[in-house]
């Protein structure tokens, strides 16, 4: 490893997932952000053994993925990570202070008012055999389509959500993603259009194939957590 490649950041994630769930793994949120921002980084993965051991508890005290390392600094959480990312990126974040604070703010309501509401609805369906899954059905749907709906309404007339793109559009295409299995997005023309226009960016698509090359064997990378 040259001293290049140990002064760049290093993204933390599972070695394997299951075929329902690739593409989904939040890693790919922070590696857009990498992506767009054009930071190099290094990957070190860890299997569902590994991410529960006290060395990588260290780094994520819940045991899931994706981790982030920054030279000393230490940070778990998709939104968190990606946060960091676009504050020091003038393509994820604007320069006024007025419109950063927007830009969090549409942050937080794709993991914190879309992103459950989509989630909730994803495990009833991709686990059928639970119990009343299907009672459970009809309001979950109700719910993601009131908050699809919403979405659609701002998105008329924007190409992203604050007009150009920030580092919002990445957390929120990303939630969008969840309902993949569905035609609820493309039953909004506004969010569709947005949605497209979102995964079809370089980076988007960088990031993606990545990913995608990961789990299908093709790329090898660090495993030791250090």
């Amino acid at each position: 490893m040259t001293n290049d490649d140990a002064a760049r950041p290093v993204l933390i994630t599972l070695k394997w997932v299951p075929e329902f769930a690739r593409g989904l793994v939040r890693d790919l949120r922070v590696r857009w952000a990498l992506e767009e921002a054009a930071i190099p980084y290094r990957v070190e993965l860890v299997d569902a053994d590994e991410k529960m051991l006290p060395a990588y508890r260290a780094l994520q005290p819940f045991g899931q993925v994706p981790a982030y390392r920054d030279g000393a600094l230490r940070l778990f959480e998709s939104g968190a990570i990606v946060h960091h990312i676009a504050a020091a990126s003038p393509v994820l974040m604007p320069a006024d202070a007025a419109a950063r604070s927007r830009t969090l703010s549409w942050m937080f309501a794709a993991l914190n008012s879309v992103e459950p509401a989509l989630l909730a609805l994803a495990d009833v369906d991709l686990s059928a055999a639970a119990a009343g899954a299907s009672l459970r059905r009809p309001a979950l749907l109700a719910q993601a389509q009131t908050r699809l709906a919403d979405l659609n309404r701002v998105l008329e007339g924007r190409a992203y959500l604050l007009g150009g793109f920030t580092a919002a559009d990445i957390l929120m295409a990303s939630v969008l993603n969840i309902v993949r299995h569905t035609p609820l997005v493309a039953a909004y023309p506004h969010l569709h259009a947005y949605h497209q226009r979102c995964r079809a960016r370089p980076a988007a698509r960088k990031a993606h194939a990545d990913q995608m090359a990961l789990y299908e064997g093709a790329w090898r990378g660090e495993t030791e957590i250090r």
